[in-house]
């Protein structure tokens, strides 16, 4: 029909843990920030309820069992996200998941993560690689013994470049990256990520670094954080590193952030995945104390960025700062407030908003 518009859709995916009350706060969140926009947005929960490694262990199986497990899991997981993508949903949020399965599906539809953070007057640009290298393969099992098979690629170190040297042009417009640096443990390859690399920056006309993970820990010491630094790095080095610099660059705890995942298989169609930096925090599951600020984020993000709902975050950052500035928080936080009245007060606090469009984000693909 003329003039219709087509109701965003959303995926969502929820692990064990502390997964199920997560996924009621994103609902509810994304649900009321679209009501006040005057909006709908649908969301496509995914009939499998995932694994975390706790819930995994507790299974009592042996090896080969919680190894069949973790891949029925991953299986479903990427079947879910490639469905999602070919119905033309832009991105899903998803809880925490057993990390072996998540590498395993992150390895199949070449996943990146992708975290901005704002230092003063510098900025980075963190693209991590979670396509490839020590995280990602296969195990093979025999008595007393794990062999691990990964794999490193020219396909897929190329595409990781373009897509961050393509990101950082969008995230600084009109100037793109003042440096891209690649934290690797390259020395460990034979030289073949040096000449992958090499090529890959004569092509851009964009000079690209490598370095081994100690000596960017050591210029960033030294020297500090220098303005649109891209800095694409492997698993080994940004799974450790990237609560460091949201702690000391962007001040920030992981228990607060959420981060954006995009998948670069053509089949995906740049499929972005929404997730919190902190786990499924199991030891939490049904005590109503699990922290939802990431989550209350990650719903703002997707409800500006890809629900038609412009204002959102910055509008939402102005609900949690009012809620903290009444004293209501999780434990964590150092309040005594549970997750329900935390996220209740956020709400309010919302409704007492209006929605500004000349907040709104530009929207980044």
């Amino acid at each position: 029909m003329e003039g219709s518009q087509v109701k965003p859709v959303i995926g969502l995916a929820v692990g064990r843990g502390t997964g199920a009350e997560l996924a009621t706060v994103f609902q509810q969140v994304l649900g009321r920030i679209a009501k006040l926009h005057r909006t709908d947005i649908e969301i496509v929960r995914s009939p499998r309820t995932y694994h975390s490694y706790v819930s995994l262990k507790a299974e009592e199986g042996d090896v080969e069992r919680i190894g069949r497990l973790t891949h029925e899991d991953a299986t479903h997981y990427e079947e879910f996200c490639r469905e999602q993508a070919r119905l033309g949903t832009a991105a899903v949020f998803r809880t925490a998941i057993n990390a072996q399965s998540l590498y395993l599906v992150r390895q199949r539809l070449q996943a990146v993560k992708v975290e901005p953070i704002a230092a003063g007057d510098a900025s980075l640009l963190l693209v991590r690689d979670e396509a490839q290298g020590f995280y990602t393969g296969e195990n093979r099992h025999s008595p007393g013994l794990v062999t691990r098979t990964m794999e490193f690629s020219r396909e897929i170190t190329e595409k990781i470049l373009d897509f961050a040297v393509r990101r950082a042009r969008q995230e600084w417009p009109g100037h793109g990256p003042e440096r891209v640096v690649m934290a690797y443990k390259f020395h460990l390859l034979d030289g073949a990520l040096d000449d992958w690399v090499a090529e890959s920056s004569a092509r851009h006309g964009t000079p690209v670094r490598l370095f081994q993970p100690d000596t960017v820990n050591r210029n960033l010491i030294t020297h500090g954080l220098a303005d649109r630094t891209v800095i694409v790095a492997s698993n080994e080095w940004a799974d450790i590193m990237h609560v460091v610099l949201l702690d000391r660059f962007g001040e920030e705890r992981q228990e607060n952030r959420c981060t954006q995942n995009v998948y670069l298989h053509p089949a995906l169609n740049g499929l972005v995945e929404y997730q919190t930096v902190h786990g499924s925090a199991d030891d939490l599951e049904g005590t109503g104390r699990v922290n939802p600020t990431a989550t209350v984020r990650a719903a703002a993000q997707i409800a500006e960025l890809h629900g038609g709902c412009p204002g959102a975050v910055r509008a939402t950052e102005r609900a949690l700062a009012a809620v903290l500035d009444q004293g209501i928080s999780t434990p964590d936080l150092g309040g005594r407030h549970s997750t329900g009245a935390m996220v209740d007060a956020v709400l309010d606090a919302l409704d007492a908003e209006e929605p500004d469009p000349t907040d709104a984000l530009a929207t980044r693909s």
